[in-house]
């Protein structure tokens, strides 16, 4: 009898063991991730709301054009046009950021200067971007100045006169080394979003380490801009507005083996979708731009449009 109660107990202790392994949590724990932004139980989510990828079946290499811009620089609204221009001829492939900095970060360009000029289009991340390139890796000397895929010809940072025939050089080439997908999910209880995003490699001669940046994108807003007739228009469309990056790096994070499963990686981000520039809340005037570049070349192999709002 005294053996039959020892086998009994440690086949308890046996099966409690083994039933431990089996509920731990398949998933890594996130840094940096704000689980109260979901209005309920998070093993909910967990359970039923992480999104799970399918194969990934694009072929196309993408293009972003970054627009260092200003609301008081007289030639930057027709660089803006131009933009909109080569996004509207590829709505699917060409996708804009327009950060308002100068190479020193704010200028008279980009200056606060009520009544006429009262918007504060300028954020962190964007300043950072803008003074780093005004001082490294070279180019940046003015407004309006764009990177297409941050592509060196001789300098990443060109005038608005050569951004079309790189971008349909770009586009025609197409050659995709880097692939991207990306999930979100918005609750409106608590302005909060999830984004998921994965990453495939497919040129394996890449060497260099790989970064994921995201772009925090305000569609469209009416306000105040400098004419290139030095007007003052103040029912002008600004585009594609760069609110900042979502995870508050300028330049992202640098993708590590501990983001890797099953041959791609996988990053995840929480954020507060913010107030528009003019005090509203629209998220479906909001998107995110995500792209992963080189960060030795810092070119960018890849970038894809994530919806807030789909």
């Amino acid at each position: 009898m005294r053996y039959l109660v020892l086998f009994i107990v440690a086949l308890f202790f046996a099966l409690e063991f083994t039933s431990c392994d089996h509920i731990e949590n398949p998933y890594p724990k996130k840094q940096d991730f704000d689980t109260t932004l979901y209005p309920g139980n998070w093993a909910d989510y967990v359970a039923n709301e992480w999104p799970v990828f399918q194969a990934n079946t694009n072929t196309n290499r993408n293009v972003l054009i970054e627009d260092f811009t200003g609301h008081k620089c007289i030639v930057c609204p027709a660089a803006a046009d131009l933009a909109h221009q080569l996004h509207e001829s590829n709505p699917e492939r060409v996708f804009i950021a327009s950060i308002h900095s100068s190479p020193t970060g704010i200028s008279d360009f980009q200056s606060v200067s009520p009544p006429e000029y009262p918007t504060d289009f300028t954020n962190a991340q964007g300043l950072e971007i803008g003074t780093y390139f005004g001082q490294n890796d070279g180019g940046f000397v003015g407004n309006p100045r764009g990177t297409i895929n941050r592509i060196n010809t001789g300098t990443i940072f060109l005038g608005p006169l050569a951004w079309t025939n790189l971008t349909n050089t770009t586009l025609s080439n197409n050659n995709l080394r880097v692939n991207m997908q990306s999930a979100l999910n918005y609750y409106a209880q608590t302005k909060g979003a999830f984004l998921h995003v994965e990453v495939e490699k497919l040129d394996q001669t890449i060497t260099n380490e790989l970064a994921v940046v995201t772009y925090l994108i305000e569609d469209s807003l009416v306000g105040d801009q400098k004419m290139g007739d030095n007007t003052h228009n103040s029912s002008y469309i600004h585009r594609d507005i760069h609110r900042g990056n979502i995870d508050g790096k300028a330049f992202g994070r640098v993708l590590k083996s501990t983001d890797l499963k099953n041959g791609k990686y996988y990053v995840d981000y929480s954020f507060v979708v913010p107030n528009q520039l003019d005090g509203s809340f629209n998220p479906e005037n909001m998107h995110v731009l995500i792209y992963v570049y080189d960060k030795v070349t810092w070119e960018i192999y890849q970038v894809i449009k994530q919806k807030i709002v789909n």
